[in-house]
């Protein structure tokens, strides 16, 4: 089945409003600096190439064909859409957004909306297939997804947002549903975004489809828990991680780029779980911790740096700690690296001077596919992305299910369920790439991608 247009292979680019005539109505962080974008020019192509090799590499491993690596490789469903915007001032803008479904085989689509000014065709569809894997790796039943527009947020008032997210929605309406494909928050986006998604679509249908999006407002049909069940999925496998390296969690040092939806409470449950996290960094700086008494390196103050962050827009200038040159923090002698900001943070520019002893991905592709071999060649562990951030969309799938059953299940059910679902794909992975010899990254994939395929064979090919 065709999409009602097909995306094109050329990126669009960022669409942002005009820095010279655009009249921002919201509060806008009090820090001057440019618009972030990913580290490199051609990051979505890089992340989408690193994907299929990825994918190339588990084909090979299983001995499957080249027809199921192409089946595979391809995106099932592609949407590209313009999104004409009312501005503030009368003005009238158009941006572009996309929606991409990798794969459906398992079960309806499922995936985050970012708004990044570095949104574009190619990284939409990376994303999307490493969401296939992730579902298949915690074996949830979906399918993957992911939604993006070209567009920077801290430039648009609420009201221009909400104007966005609803023609955008008004655009996509014919392949997203409960039973089709399932919206999330990623960058840019949050609750209030899924809410306006979800009166849009309900709207359309002539009743409320709380199943149609997922981190929504709890008042809406939200689940206990979904905030931060990405942070805590990380931190869990973190904690496995380290104590399969011989690294007691209980003071091992950490350092976390990114404080963001996932690297903020990421960096409060390292803390709470009694480890060290000496440096944290956002898209304007980086801070470290400094000396103890004893010479040693001691923690930052989390919650005193998360009150500076809502008081100001960022890590910068936090009076708990010293500066830091962000991309420095990458490179710091720690036990543990959390990325958790965007792709390709990690790459062969850098690789080499990596020295924490495990890196555990928060965010989706920080690591490029030439730094994860120089990576492994130094012996360093990394807990690839589909394992160690899939605690977004366990928790998105209880709140889905919560949504189909009309009853909400407790906090504590919440959190027990997904901490038991991230122990036990951390343990899967771990033995399965033991026995075979695999980086965790190959073994997590081999196992997603023998998962998805088996779906596809019991099902057929139609006609």
């Amino acid at each position: 089945m065709s999409a009602a247009r097909t995306a094109t292979d050329s990126a669009v680019g960022a669409m942002g409003a005009d820095p010279a005539r655009a009249r921002v109505t919201t509060e806008p962080a009090p820090v001057t600096a440019p618009i972030p974008t990913i580290a490199h020019a051609h990051a979505g192509a890089s992340a989408l190439a690193d994907a299929r090799a990825q994918l190339a590499d588990a084909v090979g491993e299983l001995g499957y064909d080249e027809g199921t690596y192409a089946m595979l490789a391809a995106a099932r469903r592609e949407l590209a859409v313009s999104i004409p915007l009312r501005r503030d001032d009368g003005s009238t803008q158009v941006l572009t957004g996309y929606r991409v479904q990798h794969n459906i085989s398992r079960g309806p689509a499922k995936g985050g909306l970012r708004y990044a000014p570095s949104v574009n065709i190619d990284e939409v569809r990376a994303l999307a297939m490493w969401m296939t894997w992730k579902c298949a790796l915690l074996d949830v039943p979906y399918g993957g997804a992911k939604g993006g527009i070209a567009i920077d947020p801290r430039r648009y008032s609420t009201l221009e947002l909400e104007r966005v997210t609803r023609r955008f929605t008004s655009e996509i309406l014919p392949i997203i549903g409960p039973h089709q494909d399932i919206p999330a928050p990623d960058l840019g986006t949050d609750e209030q975004t899924m809410a306006w998604i979800l009166d849009t679509y309900s709207v359309t249908q002539g009743h409320t489809v709380p199943g149609v999006v997922t981190g929504k407002p709890l008042s809406l049909g939200g689940s206990l828990g979904r905030a931060s069940a990405t942070s805590r999925g990380v931190v869990h496998v973190a904690k496995a991680a380290l104590e399969s390296e011989g690294i007691d969690p209980r003071g091992a040092t950490a350092a976390v780029q990114g404080f963001g939806k996932v690297g903020r409470d990421a960096a409060r449950f390292l803390e709470q779980e009694g480890a060290r996290v000496v440096a944290v960094s956002d898209q304007y700086g980086a801070v470290q911790a400094g000396l103890d008494g004893a010479g040693g390196t001691k923690g930052l103050d989390i919650e005193a740096l998360a009150a500076h962050v809502d008081a100001t827009g960022s890590v910068v200038g936090f009076a708990g700690g010293d500066a830091l040159p962000p991309a420095d923090l990458l490179t710091l002698e720690v036990d543990l690296l959390v990325p958790a900001a965007v792709e390709g943070v990690i790459h062969e520019d850098n690789a080499r001077d990596i020295r924490a002893r495990l890196i555990v991905e928060g965010a989706n592709g920080p690591t490029t596919r030439e730094a994860d071999r120089i990576l492994r060649e130094r012996g360093v562990v990394v807990v690839p992305d589909i394992l160690a951030n899939a605690g977004g969309v366990i928790v998105s799938y209880f709140e889905w299910v919560q949504a189909n059953q009309s009853y909400r299940w407790d906090v504590r059910d919440v959190e027990q369920r997904l901490a038991e679902r991230m122990i036990a794909a951390w343990h899967g992975v771990s033995r399965y790439a033991r026995d075979s010899g695999m980086t965790l990254r190959a073994a997590a994939t081999t196992l997603a991608v023998q998962r998805v395929t088996e779906a596809h064979r019991l099902r057929g090919l139609y006609p």
